[in-house]
């Protein structure tokens, strides 16, 4: 995947959210204030999540670790499924925040040999990504306490999206403009 092609799903998918928030506030208030504890969507994240480091785990050709690899491989993936068995509080929140992970490292790996310095964007964007996941890994609650801070009024919510839905934007016209080959 270009790094083109990556920041116009990226910001197509954010710009996407963003929209339905200030189209739709109530609806949107009422599915993020769910998000934390909503088991479905938790199995689908790690699910994601899980399948998507076995992958790369997998394509990895570190020698040092090719011996231990189909070891690894059963053990992470009994990690991901066993967390979908007895952990299930904050599911949704944990998921996430391996998927944010994962796509924190492919974000980097597409933007590090980018010409363009607009690529920083991309960057900061990605390392908050990696803050955000190892933060709601540790203390998942507290997205459920930022969902509930954002979404508790009419003007918060619209400000907050307006904001997001400008970064969102800025990355999909890089994505069209400063990315292409």
């Amino acid at each position: 995947m270009t790094l083109s092609t990556l920041a116009i799903l990226i910001g197509a998918v954010y710009s996407a959210i963003q929209v339905w928030a200030l189209v739709q506030p109530d609806a949107f208030s009422k599915f993020a204030r769910a998000f934390p504890r909503a088991e479905g969507i938790g199995f689908l994240l790690l699910g994601l999540g899980t399948a998507w480091f076995l992958y790369n785990l997998q394509a990895e050709a570190i020698a040092d670790f090719a011996a231990y690899k189909k070891y690894m491989l059963l053990g992470f993936g009994a990690i991901g499924l066993l967390t979908c068995i007895f952990v299930r509080d904050f599911l949704a929140v944990r998921g996430l925040a391996i998927c944010l992970l994962l796509l924190a490292w492919f974000t980097l790996n597409r933007t590090r040999w980018a010409d363009s310095p607009a690529r920083l964007i991309l960057v900061i964007w990605a390392y908050s990504w990696v803050i955000c996941g190892m933060w709601f890994t540790i203390s998942p609650w507290r997205l459920r306490d930022i969902l509930n801070w954002w979404t508790a009024t009419s003007g918060r919510l619209r400000a907050g999206s307006l904001v997001q839905l400008a970064l969102g934007v800025t990355v999909l016209v890089l994505g069209f403009t400063a990315f292409r080959p």
